[in-house]
């Protein structure tokens, strides 16, 4: 099951691309394994999966020592302070970083570590109550006070679109995440770069792809409807 849905969900992103004359080597699917068991992120690796997304440090650690070594673990969900250690040198992208002293812990503990670590500046552009992020008008003065951490590398915006049952509603959101990140990469800030969009999940992530995401979150649609342990 887990492989056709992988399957479904490829054809879904080369449609998307083939739409907005973009190259599907372009697009990354993250297959979001959060509160999944081994045998799952074993059945979709098996399938071509490689890069899994957790939202729960000790989740992500616990499972990045069993999973084949490459296999690469993203941090997308909301992280705190004191779980940072725990995270330097295994999460290959730390998607969730929306204040300067988040940064600053992860400056820390990868300067001791020997590490530089990759971010991404969460936003939230829809300015949900619920949500974590930065808001929109805040996003460039934060992305220049993390420029001048030396072992931390900001290369590009993640946003958290509301559910919605038609991706279409979210296309307004994914349009903002994509200029504002233009409008920082304009300013030539060192240090940083506008590489990588990390927007779009199982109900959007069509419309995502074709207003320029290159990363797409993708879980329920992946692995069935989750299980919260």
């Amino acid at each position: 099951m887990i492989k056709d849905n992988l399957n479904t969900i490829r054809e879904g992103i080369r449609e998307a691309c083939d739409k907005s004359g973009r190259d599907v080597n372009d697009v990354t699917l993250i297959a979001v394994s959060k509160f999944k068991p081994l045998e799952d992120l074993m059945e979709a690796y098996e399938a071509g999966a490689k890069d899994f997304g957790e939202n729960r440090v000790q989740e992500l650690v616990d499972k990045y020592e069993k999973m084949p070594k490459d296999a690469r673990f993203h941090m997308i969900g909301h992280l705190q302070k004191n779980k940072v250690k725990y995270l330097i040198g295994k999460a290959v992208l730390i998607h969730s970083v929306d204040n300067f002293e988040l940064a600053s812990v992860i400056q820390k503990e990868s300067e001791k570590a020997g590490v530089i670590t990759d971010i991404l500046i969460e936003v939230n552009v829809a300015k949900e109550d619920t949500k974590f992020g930065c808001f929109t008008e805040d996003a460039l003065s934060l992305v220049t006070r993390i420029s001048k951490l030396p072992n931390v590398r900001v290369k590009g915006l993640m946003t958290i679109a509301p559910y919605v049952e038609d991706g279409e509603e979210n296309r307004q959101h994914f349009v903002a995440l994509r200029q504002l990140g233009i409008d920082i990469d304009s300013q030539n800030i060192d240090n940083v770069s506008m590489d990588i969009y990390s927007m779009g999940m199982t109900c959007d992530y069509k419309v995502a792809v074709t207003e320029g995401a290159t990363m797409v979150r993708v879980g329920t649609a992946i692995f069935g409807e989750r299980n919260i342990i």
